[in-house]
């Protein structure tokens, strides 16, 4: 399988965040992309290419052009007030106040944000410009031809909404991805979200549209971030009733339950008959993830990828979560050895 990679991810290394009370040192960092990409160095799964430039234009298909100025000048506007560390959100237009942009580098960024998992650095753009890059590298291979490619992104992206980022996601890669197969002449995509928490920024970009189908599997939004989507009663608006499919479980779900909702998320994306399926690969649903609930072990991603290739579908695997370090080379490859047949 041919994997697209850039090194750029490495220039956004936020140093902390608040979780559980304390300030830790981020989960979402540098070495996670590094691991998979190790790993699949060993594994000899394929070739791995850079990715190659497709500009603004993609990413403004599915970004608001506003969140896009400021994820480009917020660090220089927030360098030239000559403050220490990482620039981080602290107010949110919440239900009691007003919905305007305020005119300061904090305010735009509590607008444009909906949580403090965003730290933005001297080089977080570069970084989540260059991971969407990578996304558009890929879709472009399956166009090509290619039966199937990983996009290696980091930061991921399947929180991001239009124009909102949160959950480690600047921008909503997976979407991109999709917007583009579009853009370029197919008919209709598939986006199975695999990641332990609900792709709520997917959701929300594709929610009132019929060509799109999401479907995501992940923990119940009752007791699990992002709390406030992902519910089963979330089928869509407008000409997108039917096409969202959400499927949350309840903390420690193993593969007896995680495998029987992927079989029902798959029926409905077979059912759909897309032109291709795009999987938002997280595997934070791994037994030891440090910030997840779900049981799956190193074995379950081999049958998770096998179900995905049975679909027969041509499919764009993107990065997306896990935090279990040392195992996220191996759940990641897992998955697309058992897609390969390997």
């Amino acid at each position: 399988m041919l994997t697209i990679y850039s090194a750029d991810h490495q220039l956004h290394h936020g140093q902390c965040e608040l979780i559980d009370g304390q300030l830790l040192p981020c989960f979402e960092k540098p070495e996670r992309a590094d691991i998979i990409l190790a790993r699949l160095e060993t594994r000899q799964l394929g070739p791995i290419l850079p990715a190659q430039e497709y500009g603004l234009a993609p990413i403004a298909r599915v970004h608001d052009q506003g969140l896009l100025d400021f994820l480009r000048s917020a660090w220089s506007r927030w360098a030239a007030l000559d403050q220490p560390g990482d620039l981080l959100p602290y107010t949110w237009p919440t239900r009691v106040l007003g919905q305007q942009k305020p005119a300061s580098v904090h305010g735009q960024f509590g607008y444009y944000s909906f949580d403090a998992g965003v730290p933005i650095t001297a080089g977080t753009w570069q970084a989540v410009y260059s991971s969407a890059q990578v996304a558009l590298t890929a879709q472009q291979h399956i166009m090509a031809g290619e039966k199937a490619a990983f996009a290696l992104c980091r930061p991921p992206g399947h929180h991001a909404a239009a124009d909102q980022i949160g959950g480690y996601c600047y921008l909503n890669n997976a979407a991109i991805a999709a917007q583009a197969f579009l853009d370029q002449g197919y008919r209709k995509v598939a986006i199975l979200d695999v990641d332990y928490h609900h792709g709520n920024g997917t959701q929300g970009i594709f929610y009132d549209r019929q060509d799109v189908l999401f479907v995501s599997i992940h923990g119940d939004p009752a007791a699990e971030y992002p709390f406030f989507l992902g519910y089963a009663d979330e089928t869509g608006v407008g000409a997108g009733e039917g096409y969202n499919l959400n499927l949350p479980l309840p903390a420690g779900s193993g593969w007896q339950q995680w495998g029987a909702a992927l079989e029902r998320g798959c029926q409905r994306i077979s059912d759909y008959q897309p032109d291709v399926l795009i999987v938002s690969l997280g595997v934070d649903t791994y037994e030891d993830d440090p910030i997840s609930c779900f049981r799956l072990t190193n074995a379950d991603y081999l049958t998770m990828g096998q179900r995905i290739a049975a679909l027969q579908l041509p499919t764009l695997f993107v990065m997306e979560g896990g935090y279990a370090v040392e195992a996220i080379g191996i759940n990641t490859v897992n998955v697309l050895e058992g897609f390969e047949g390997r």
